[in-house]
């Protein structure tokens, strides 16, 4: 095997790791917590059906792309819960370290890709991005809503951090971000997001 067929194997074969990392959301109809993985894989097909109700044109193949490799990093660094303030203090640094080691498995060319793609939905600042975040917000919304809201009521959370969050879901879709308002004032009325 050629060198560049071996590493990208390798890589092929880490990344199956992001398999065991555990969300703090539930598969929808009370299941299991939902892994990274199973996560990615859901954006990134909420992106390609949703599509039409981006704010502006994409390319989406960018899109499902980063809504794939987006949370590769916590093979690494774990994951952080939306609302851990503790671990938001210290994610960029861990997912940056992670960024570096995993990546690096890959040949140069697409180590730059990927990383420049991770990159990319961080700094949330293309249309691509934007859209991709809509997708990271809207889809454990649309699982914790089908579960009755017991992942907000388990972690006491506030609708002050539920709308913090979902103001990256507006700028990437404001018809989407419509509908999330619906949601969490059902929750908030009653009683499974706090006031």
């Amino acid at each position: 095997m050629d060198d560049r067929l071996r590493r990208q194997m390798e890589f092929a074969l880490e990344i199956d790791k992001e398999k065991n990392v555990f969300r703090q959301t539930h598969l929808s109809g009370k299941g299991r917590n939902e892994n990274d993985a199973e996560h990615a894989w859901h954006m990134a097909i909420m992106a390609y059906l949703l599509k039409e109700y981006s704010n502006k044109d994409i390319d989406i193949s960018r899109v499902m792309i980063m809504c794939l490799i987006h949370d590769i990093v916590e093979i690494d660094a774990g994951d952080t819960y939306a609302y851990d303030k503790e671990g938001l203090a210290t994610q960029k640094e861990r997912e940056d370290a992670a960024k570096e080691r995993i990546f690096s498995i890959l040949p140069e060319d697409q180590k730059k890709e990927l990383t420049a793609l991770f990159d990319e939905f961080e700094e949330n600042n293309t249309p691509e991005s934007k859209f991709a975040h809509a997708m990271d917000n809207l889809q454990p919304l649309m699982l914790n809503n089908s579960n009755g809201g017991g992942d907000w009521r388990e972690h006491g959370v506030t609708k002050e951090q539920v709308y913090g969050r979902q103001s990256k879901t507006r700028e990437g879709s404001e018809k989407l971000y419509e509908h999330t308002d619906q949601i969490i004032r059902e929750h908030i009325s009653k009683g499974n997001i706090k006031e």
